[in-house]
């Protein structure tokens, strides 16, 4: 092991990733309870492009390196981190350092890599399918038979929230303004319904649902979506406020919930975990299970080396991706 690393580096914060690149860093050493892990792939968040503008609720003093989901082989222990060992495949989440030849990790964060994923596989799975449990199990509720209208879902965590769904026994209603991309969707996690939202989606929801609505929406879009999904909410129903990829945070008139009889609920999965550390531990071990059994699975949409990052950024920026893009130094 070399004393540096190559890790991709923001520098300033700047549209279009002006302020990262990738430099030369020292290899960090772990502390105590603390693993260090040569990455063999990290998975591209959306979060992590809102950091490197410094857009996110997350705001870490510069300079830092991004790159929330690992996964890859253990190559030294800290003191005290006990429970793994040299050579063990491993995943993992921080809310840095993912992008680089390696990354420090807390040893009680580390789960093993499951068998039947592969290192990008399980490295696209954490994050997207921990916001999806989350949403769908600790906030909404969901439960068998009802329907749920997932916005987004071609995306890391839409996608994720279609599979989940799917597992937990709901009707599905995938949602995108692609013909191809729900034509993927349909392909690899058989929705019970698709609908293009390009020219509005209220109509095409009622009429799925024989006249009722959703009642589950899981909206990581925001903006014009968010304002058409109120008109097409179930009454009881749950409104998931996930993101705002569309740029445009909207607003809503509380006289709307009050008719309608329906809750608008926030969704931060890590902070979830935080404030209640017992259920955070739960929801982990609920989906990392679920993996193990090959109940659910994540689709990575394209793998990039290290010195492709930007491609990897755009690919999630520009909305091409189906699941998720993954970063691969060892490529």
């Amino acid at each position: 092991m070399n004393s540096t690393m190559r890790a991709l580096v923001v520098e300033t914060l700047a549209p279009d990733f002006a302020g990262c690149a990738i430099r030369d860093v020292p290899t960090p050493t772990p502390g105590p309870g603390e693993v260090l892990v040569a990455v063999k792939a990290a998975s591209v968040n959306f979060p992590d492009l809102l950091m490197t503008r410094g857009e996110y609720q997350f705001k870490p003093p510069l300079p830092f390196t991004p790159g929330l989901d690992v996964a890859g082989e253990v190559v030294a222990l800290g003191e005290g981190a006990t429970g793994w060992k040299i050579g063990d495949a491993v995943v993992g989440g921080a809310r840095l350092g993912g992008f680089a030849d390696y990354a420090v990790l807390s040893a009680e964060s580390l789960k093993p890599k499951p068998a039947r994923l592969s290192f990008s596989e399980a490295a696209a799975y954490g994050a997207a399918y921990l916001t999806a449990y989350v949403a769908l199990v600790r906030r909404a509720r969901l439960e068998p038979g009802e329907w749920v209208l997932v916005h987004g879902a071609a995306g890391g965590v839409g996608l994720a929230a279609v599979d989940l769904a799917k597992a937990l026994g709901a009707r599905v209603i995938a949602a995108s303004a692609s013909d191809i991309k729900l034509a993927a969707i349909e392909r690899l996690y058989a929705p019970d319904a698709v609908v293009n939202v390009t020219d509005g989606f209220r109509d095409q929801v009622k009429a799925i649902t024989g006249g009722r609505g959703a009642d589950v929406i899981y909206d990581p879009v925001g903006g014009d979506v968010f304002d058409e999904s109120v008109r097409c909410i179930a009454f009881d129903g749950r409104l998931l406020v996930i993101g705002f990829t569309a740029g445009r945070i909207p607003t809503i008139s509380v006289n709307m919930p009050l008719i309608k009889g329906f809750s608008v609920m926030g969704v931060r999965a890590g902070e979830y975990g935080r404030r209640f550390p017992e259920k955070g531990r739960e929801n982990q071990a609920a989906i990392w299970r679920m993996a193990d059994e090959g109940v659910i699975s994540p689709h990575v949409h394209a793998e990039l080396p290290l010195a492709r990052w930007r491609e990897a950024f755009n690919l999630l920026a520009e909305r091409q991706v189906i699941g998720k893009a993954v970063i691969r130094p060892d490529l």
